[in-house]
């Protein structure tokens, strides 16, 4: 469950505000104020990352860019231009119209900061470790991704996984998933949840008192 609330009864909690971009948030991401001539990213010097400016002006292979009310002078191949604000919290880094390593980043830090922590980046599916439950691990979050293709829902481990299910299926070949990810990436839980959703799209009938789940069994072998 999302932070510290914990769910005692009842059913599934609707999972669309931590996997959707609201209508809201489309808004106000296309009020942002941009101009696509001028707004540029540059590097960060003293924290690392990078800060959103305005060009100023160019002198051969450098260029003077506005940072906070300061213009400071940066070499050219290290500017990069800013995607307007209608493509903040884009599902997929291969939309963006400007793929350098700034937007990437931007894109992957204001989907963070609105709590949606999966992100397609083409054939791939980022994931950020947000430290917190948040309810789309669910069952009622596992039905959204049954019987789906990949561009037909939103960004999510569950997604990866039917996909794999799916080629499975139609294939009759073996499937490979790779994650992978520095230490408390989280790895591990993104594992659990890809066997907890084989498990129970895969699982019939009920089994005997005492018997382990077929999720148990999985992890097992």
């Amino acid at each position: 469950m999302p932070g510290h609330i914990k769910k005692l009864t009842g059913p599934d909690p609707d999972p669309s505000p931590w996997l959707a971009v609201s209508p809201e948030l489309k808004a106000k991401n296309k009020a942002k104020p941009y101009d696509p001539k001028k707004s540029v990213w540059v590097p960060n010097k003293a924290e690392g990352g990078y800060l959103e400016g305005m060009l100023e002006s160019k002198d051969g292979a450098k260029v003077s860019v506005n940072v906070g009310g300061e213009v400071k002078v940066f070499k050219e191949d290290q500017v990069c231009q800013v995607n307007p604000g209608k493509f903040d919290c884009a599902e997929d880094m291969a939309d963006l119209t400007f793929l350098g390593d700034a937007c990437v980043l931007w894109n992957s830090v204001v989907r963070y900061k609105n709590e949606l922590i999966y992100t397609y980046s083409g054939l791939f599916c980022i994931a950020i470790n947000p430290y917190k439950r948040f309810p789309i691990y669910t069952l009622r979050t596992m039905e959204l991704y049954v019987g789906k293709r990949r561009n037909e829902c939103w960004p999510h481990i569950f997604a990866i996984a039917e996909g794999a299910y799916q080629g499975m299926q139609n294939t009759g070949c073996n499937q490979s998933i790779l994650i992978t990810g520095e230490s408390g990436a989280g790895k591990t839980e993104n594992t659990k949840k890809v066997i907890s959703y084989f498990a129970t799209i895969c699982s019939s009938g009920k089994r005997k008192e005492g018997e382990a789940s077929l999720e148990d069994k999985i992890v097992q072998t």
